[in-house]
């Protein structure tokens, strides 16, 4: 175990409002172990990794970990959780974190976007594929019935591919370019999906 992991989840557990999880082992479970369940699909890309609405840090302080030669940035809105997210990542030297919206950032610019327990699927994957570059990937999290369908439509619009099916993961590869109009305005993803 990396003991700047152990800090890390102590930090997340003391701190008001980053995680409902008070029971240490099952703090692990969810916010390390299940973290790290997309670490071979991340391997298969190169390049910068993106954790949107990072909030405590999961999936991308543990991925920091796990990938010490990729630099990870933490992408997170709100900024109580940005100041923890600095504090707490400090001892993690390939960990950015960066206080805004996807809807607001350079587009194709990482190789790998992740997001956990972010919004639905469909809304997570408009958010995070105008971030990624061409041969790249969005990686999202998600519950045993995620429906890949409508997931598939939004990533062919926005410049991605069909959905891979891993279990407790949906991969969309990005084949091209973001096209003129993504990202769209902030909060029009969620208000107005795709699909």
């Amino acid at each position: 175990m990396d003991e700047r992991l152990g800090r890390w989840l102590d930090a997340l557990l003391e701190t008001p409002g980053l995680t409902s999880i008070r029971d240490r082992a099952e703090a692990w479970r969810v916010h390390v172990d299940e973290s790290l369940d997309a670490l071979e699909v991340v391997r298969r890309f190169e390049g910068p990794i993106v954790d949107v609405g990072s909030g405590g840090g999961a999936p991308g302080v543990p991925l920091a970990a796990a990938l010490p030669e990729r630099q990870v940035t933490l992408l997170e809105a709100n900024g109580r959780k940005c100041a923890f997210l600095r504090d707490a990542a400090q001892v993690f030297p390939n960990v950015t974190v960066v206080q805004g919206r996807a809807e607001e950032q350079e587009t194709d610019r990482f190789g790998v976007a992740v997001a956990k327990a972010l919004a639905p699927p469909a809304v997570a994957a408009e958010w995070c594929l105008p971030l990624v570059a061409p041969g790249g990937a969005v990686i999202l999290y998600v519950g045993p019935t995620a429906e890949a369908a409508g997931v598939s439509r939004v990533s062919e619009r926005i410049g991605g591919g069909v959905v891979e099916q891993v279990p407790g993961l949906l991969v969309l590869p990005k084949l091209e370019p973001t096209p003129p109009g993504f990202p769209r305005r902030p909060g029009m993803a969620k208000k107005r999906p795709l699909v």
